[in-house]
């Protein structure tokens, strides 16, 4: 099945790609090509190396270096995206005991994919996927611009991918707890790998992501800030105590979907008004597969028997709420239950400079009950300083729903590539981001090519 525009970002995991034999690099050179053997991945258990004449998604969609169908829905149809950057690619995995990602046949989770173009900045950009694709997600929306810009890349599948991927781990947060830890450990050996190739370890280093690659950067910059020179967190998801995190908000939308919530409750829960024509998509397609499986993760014993060993083995069981969701509360729950959210929470305790995006129509992560919390931990532990936080006007969780509602939708993509060049020039620059701020849409109307960041450029 290939996922149509505005796919989910939990669904888009259940498409799978046709792809064909690679084309190998005459442009990378012979000379490349010949010491591509020489980099190793610390700790990896496999990898495949290959000198490729593009590392991007023009020159690899088609082959086995990328799966373009596992990055439906991200990106908006028209987004322009760079081209011509040879390297190399290394493909592995770590040691593992799961099996979700069958990416390559190899039937093992823990998988990496790491880029080194062959004109490198000295720099390197860490993500891990989305939602619960793999480590492919990003290529298109991240890859392909840093990439350009000269940064080695690498990107992980957080250790357990797919719907199903709660059943990893044996206690409740294990395996969210593995996505952190899966992260940690492809930076390190990431800068390992660059230093063998180049001959010196990269002197920036920086971590993002979208969505639970977003968490992962709040994660990382609050935990390990020593592998990092700063982040940009693009919607993350908010897993922190006290009931911050979707577990509050996804149960009033499924409630919704059996009458059980009015429009007012919907509010009430932190989803903005004016998102209302969002809301049917979400309910079809957001909001029942992901509270059964993120509570099935933290809250296995609430409902045993849905979703249950699996959460379906077709789309629409799927996508699918569980009934007993409906009248989910948190703060009703076991300390149990509170302390495996604990283990993987955030604090806003964040060591290094890091930009945050979120649209103001997000109707999964609503910005009021994630973002917004976020930036006032941030605040209230004294590091404000540190953080700048953009709302993007008519900005919505994934881009490719502005395919269906250009008239009242925006990509934040062009806002993200702008908030990575505005992160890099306050760190190695000094250059001051604009101050926290709503982005509105751009006075020449090019909302996919286009995102000033507002009025900034101060030296810090």
């Amino acid at each position: 099945m290939r996922p149509s525009r505005g796919v989910p970002l939990l669904a888009a995991v259940l498409a799978v790609a046709t792809l064909s034999a690679p084309t190998p690099a005459g442009a990378a050179g012979d000379a490349h090509c010949a010491r591509q053997d020489r980099v190793r991945v610390p700790g990896a258990a496999h990898q495949r190396s290959a000198c490729l004449a593009d590392l991007t998604t023009t020159g690899l969609a088609g082959t086995p270096y990328t799966d373009m169908a596992d990055q439906a829905g991200l990106t908006a149809a028209a987004t322009r995206s760079p081209s011509g950057v040879p390297g190399v690619q290394i493909d592995g995995y770590f040691p593992d005991s799961s099996r979700f990602n069958d990416t390559h046949g190899w039937a093992h989770d823990a998988q990496f994919v790491i880029r080194l173009p062959d004109r490198w900045n000295g720099g390197l950009v860490v993500t891990g996927a989305p939602g619960t694709r793999k480590q492919y997600a990003t290529d298109k929306a991240i890859s392909d611009q840093v990439l350009a810009q000269g940064y080695a890349y690498a990107a992980t599948d957080k250790g357990n991918n797919g719907v199903d991927f709660y059943r990893d781990g044996k206690r409740p947060g294990d395996a969210v707890a593995e996505w952190n830890a899966r992260t940690t450990q492809l930076t390190r050996a990431a800068r390992r790998a660059v230093a063998q190739r180049y001959g010196h370890a990269p002197r920036r280093t920086y971590m993002t992501g979208v969505s639970n690659g977003g968490y992962l950067t709040r994660w990382q910059l609050e935990n390990h800030p020593e592998l990092y020179d700063g982040g940009v967190d693009w919607e993350g998801t908010l897993w922190a105590g006290e009931g911050r995190h979707p577990l509050h908000s996804l149960p009033v939308a499924v409630a919704r979907s059996y009458g059980a919530a009015t429009d007012e409750d919907m509010y009430a829960a932190g989803f903005a008004r004016g998102s209302e024509f969002l809301w049917p998509y979400h309910e079809r397609a957001y909001w029942g597969v992901t509270q059964k499986i993120y509570r099935a993760e933290f809250d296995p014993a609430y409902d045993p028997d849905c979703p249950g060993p699996s959460a379906g083995s077709t789309v629409e069981r799927i996508l699918a709420p569980c009934p007993s969701d409906a009248a989910y509360d948190y703060a009703s729950r076991p300390a149990s239950v509170h302390r495996a959210v604990d283990r993987v929470a955030l604090t806003g305790r964040i060591g290094r400079p890091m930009i945050t995006l979120h649209g103001d129509l997000d109707a999964l992560l609503p910005k009021a009950v994630d973002s917004d919390v976020y930036a006032a931990m941030i605040e209230s532990n004294g590091r404000g300083r540190l953080h700048r936080y953009y709302t993007v006007q008519d900005g919505t969780h994934v881009d490719g729903l502005y395919d269906t509602h250009p008239d009242r939708l925006r990509p934040i993509l062009p806002c993200y590539r702008s908030a990575f060049d505005a992160l890099v020039a306050w760190v190695e620059r000094g250059v001051t981001p604009p101050a926290d701020r709503t982005i509105g849409r751009p006075a020449d109307g090019d909302v996919v090519g286009s995102c000033a960041l507002g009025d900034g450029g101060g030296r810090r």
